[in-house]
């Protein structure tokens, strides 16, 4: 096994709760220095992985291993992680340098390098001004930078964030979103991130696991997991708002893809083919971001039943909770109405392909790198 700090890696670990299995044989390496970001929805097994990687709840099989060493017996303390919870966990009569200090006072460490210590995580978090001020007089934001920062000063090899962030409004959920990215890149840390929420793991991810009913339904870089689902319930689940689906008839293969009929309308889509499509009824995906108004080479008849205006887009949704429901992200002086018939477009290489099982036929699009080397510093 590999030796590496910060290094963590899961060999087909399950977890049962008497008969039932809620963690299905996950395997998953994650890099030293990686942000990794589990999601899924409720239920999924996330929390439950997390919980087991930090220690709070044991192994049914398989092997968990920090730094090329099996640890499944061993206490969370023993592990070198630290974990950061949804509620911010912080004892109320203590100010924000004892709250801070707290683990080092259990390893009972020198007051000078613990002084030390403190003021460099408080000056990393903007909490130095806060020190001697109890939690009940902090906004929610300030309160989870001080669980943070007790977490940070311990200096673990791993970082295990519960969802964090759930119980701020919006505004600081963004703010404290930018400060966590940061912080990421400052420490230089592993960290594994647990939400529900995919706008945070598109935008604070080097890499997303998406899990589904205990199983890793697919992993990932974020543009990957948007531009090339491996399944339509990864598709369904990445991008807000969600996939549009319809189903579609395969009619042709050849070099250029698959050629369905869906609505009436023939369309040969970008995708990798495979002999036995032919006829097959298949799911055809489309994005509500690559919708557009009366143009496109497939065309759909709508009457919206809720238009949402957003001030830079307009949101339309046909057919809303049900299983033909359909929406179109379009620009926010689009001319839509509620009742009002509406033709919405969109065209082949924006689509994707379904098989009956929910396997995605990849789509034949090249995702680049952005050019690094073209900074010049100036």
């Amino acid at each position: 096994m590999r030796s590496v700090l910060g290094q963590l890696y899961l060999n087909k670990v399950t977890k049962s709760f008497g008969d039932v299995e809620v963690i299905k044989g996950v395997t998953l390496d994650i890099k030293n220095g990686e942000f990794v970001v589990f999601v899924g929805p409720s239920g999924c097994g996330k929390s439950t992985l997390l919980r087991m990687i930090a220690g709070l709840d044991d192994v049914s099989k398989g092997d968990i291993v920090i730094d090329g060493e099996k640890v499944n017996e061993l206490p969370p303390v023993k592990r070198g992680i630290a974990m950061v919870f949804q509620s911010y966990a912080l004892y109320p009569h203590m100010s924000v340098f004892e709250n801070i200090a707290f683990p080092l006072r259990v390893e009972k460490m020198p007051e000078d390098e613990l002084k030390a210590k403190v003021d460099g995580v408080a000056k990393v978090l903007q909490l130095d001004q806060r020190l001697q001020q109890k939690p009940g007089a902090l906004s929610g934001g300030q309160r989870q930078r001080v669980a943070i920062g007790r977490a940070i000063v311990r200096e673990p090899k791993i970082f295990l964030f519960d969802e964090p962030l759930s119980n701020l409004d919006a505004a600081l959920r963004a703010d404290m979103r930018l400060e966590l990215t940061k912080l990421h890149h400052d420490l230089a840390a592993t960290m594994i991130y647990v939400t529900h929420d995919q706008v945070e793991a598109m935008t604070m991810a080097d890499r997303i696991v998406v899990l589904n009913g205990g199983f890793i339904a697919q992993t990932g870089r974020p543009l990957e997991l948007y531009h090339k689902p491996q399944n339509k319930f990864v598709a369904s689940f990445i991008g807000n708002p969600k996939m549009n689906f319809l189903p579609a008839t395969c009619t042709s293969v050849g070099d250029d893809g698959a050629t369905v009929t869906c609505e009436g309308q023939t369309l040969t889509v970008p995708v990798e083919t495979r002999a036995n499509l032919v006829g097959k009824q298949l799911t055809l995906g489309i994005r509500p971001e690559h919708c557009h108004l009366a143009k496109g080479e497939v065309k759909l008849k709508i009457t919206p039943s809720v238009v949402e205006r957003l001030g830079i887009n307009t949101i339309v949704y046909y057919n809303e909770g049900t299983d033909d429901a359909f929406s179109a992200l379009l620009p926010g002086a689009a001319p839509v109405a509620v009742d009002q018939p509406a033709t919405i477009g969109f065209n082949a290489e924006d689509c994707h392909l379904f098989m009956g099982n929910g396997e995605a036929l990849e789509r034949r699009t090249e995702l680049h790198e952005i050019d690094l080397s073209q900074l010049t510093g100036e």
